[in-house]
């Protein structure tokens, strides 16, 4: 199963692709997207490039699935708001490319790679270049992407036994109901 873990940003978003086989895993590709080329005042122009951007990788690379991680509350509630623009521009370029997408939090994708959720992103960085054998360490955020990747190559084992073993699976659909026009 071919991964691709994102971590959401509105000025850098990082990718990361691995492939999965039972527990074995292989690095395949890792990198950022970058909106700094539209204006910082321009928040559309900026989740498009993100939006486009995804779109890029996931036709490039051809994930069977992806995971994006959760966004926090941080103090400043403006960023929060704009991480989570961002966020929704990965989210949505993921789903309209069909893929299926899982989420898990920096805490618990940390916990997973480094052992312990508070780890700075060195500890990510250098257990992403050992997990995946890799000659030298990937930049913050791809690292960040490249850890969701392996997290989820884990969990997702786990998830599909659970599956096999008759778990239920949550079922969402959405229907337009109409509107008002003007």
């Amino acid at each position: 199963m071919r991964i691709l873990g994102i971590d959401p940003g509105l000025q850098t978003t990082g990718f990361g692709v691995v492939d999965a086989e039972g527990a074995q895993l292989r690095y395949v590709a890792s990198g950022t997207i970058r909106t700094q080329s539209a204006l910082r005042a321009d928040l559309p122009a900026r989740l498009k490039l993100l939006f486009d951007g995804i779109h890029q990788v996931v036709a490039r690379y051809q994930p069977q699935s992806a995971v994006v991680e959760i966004v926090f509350v941080n103090v400043n509630p403006q960023a929060t708001l704009l991480l989570g623009q961002a966020r929704g521009a990965c989210l949505s370029a993921l789903v309209s490319a069909d893929l299926p997408v899982a989420e898990y939090t920096a805490l618990q994708m940390k916990k997973a790679v480094a052992g312990h959720g508070k780890a700075a992103k060195a500890q990510v960085q250098e257990m992403v270049k050992r997990l995946l054998n890799l000659p030298g360490l990937p930049g913050p955020d791809a690292a960040d992407a490249l850890g969701l990747a392996i997290m989820h190559a884990h969990a997702g084992r786990g998830l599909a036994l659970l599956q096999s073993a008759g778990a239920p699976r949550s079922k969402s659909s959405a229907v337009f109901r109409g509107g008002r026009s003007g």
